[in-house]
């Protein structure tokens, strides 16, 4: 007769699975800490280049401009807004690239509308982004505090290592101090971006939604992108990780 499984044996389980969606969500983005590369390279593989940028920016862009100029019917800057994803989705069908990113992008996008188009506000079109910034600062902050980064289980699976790293003082204040600045910058965009929704502000709302977007995004995936290497030397011949 089987015995049940330990607590630590089930917590270790969880962790596996979550570090290898994390880390393979990472890997898909570009950022593997395995392979060589420049940072700046690094960076602009994780937001996709010029094609990740306009698929980021455009709808919301586009949205804020037509809103601005006529916000009535707002019909019209939604549906340009979710036509301009759903374009993005289709080039990349079309192209055989992966589309999990005009994807997802296009189904934020319909979300967001369908919510603003049901209750007739504009600035409800940003809700599920205050969302999203809330749960990911929250979910970021919470494992950090309580020595399960995110981002130490991402890279945990990534280098082979698991959990290992939770036993090296130096890698564990790093995660803890990374996944920290992760959640400033979520919460950030929380507390600026909240009482502009509040006050109905939809024009600075969307602007700002702009510039703290893959402005502040970018940097601190490079910030990222170094520590995590600064942490994991690569030998010179071998291209492996040295001891830590």
């Amino acid at each position: 007769m089987s015995t049940p499984a330990s607590e630590p044996e089930r917590e270790q389980s969880a962790s596996d699975i979550l570090g290898a969606a994390l880390g393979g969500a990472a890997r898909r983005a570009g950022l593997d800490p395995t392979e060589t590369g420049a940072t700046h390279k690094v960076v602009w593989s994780a937001i996709g280049g010029w094609r990740g940028i306009l698929e980021s920016v455009l709808p919301s862009l586009a949205f804020v401009i037509l809103f601005t100029i006529a916000p009535e019917p707002l019909i019209l800057p939604l549906g340009v807004s979710v036509g301009l994803a759903a374009v993005f989705t289709v080039v990349r069908l079309i192209q055989k690239s992966p589309p999990s990113a005009a994807i997802g992008g296009l189904v934020a996008a319909a979300a967001a509308a369908a919510l603003a188009l049901w209750t007739g506000r504009g600035e409800d079109n940003f809700v599920p982004g205050l969302i999203t910034n809330a749960a990911y600062g929250t979910a970021m902050l919470v494992s950090a505090l309580i020595g399960w980064s995110l981002i130490g289980l991402a890279v945990g699976f990534l280098m082979g290592e698991g959990t290992a790293w939770r036993n090296d003082r130096r890698k564990r204040r790093a995660f803890l101090w990374l996944g920290v600045a992760w959640a400033a910058l979520f919460y950030a965009r929380l507390a600026v971006q909240l009482p502009l929704y509040l006050a109905g502000e939809v024009t600075a709302l969307g602007t700002l939604k702009l510039i703290m977007g893959l402005p502040l995004f970018a940097p601190l995936i490079a910030v990222t992108w170094l520590v995590v290497r600064a942490l994991y030397p690569r030998t010179a011949n071998s291209g492996t990780p040295q001891e830590s």
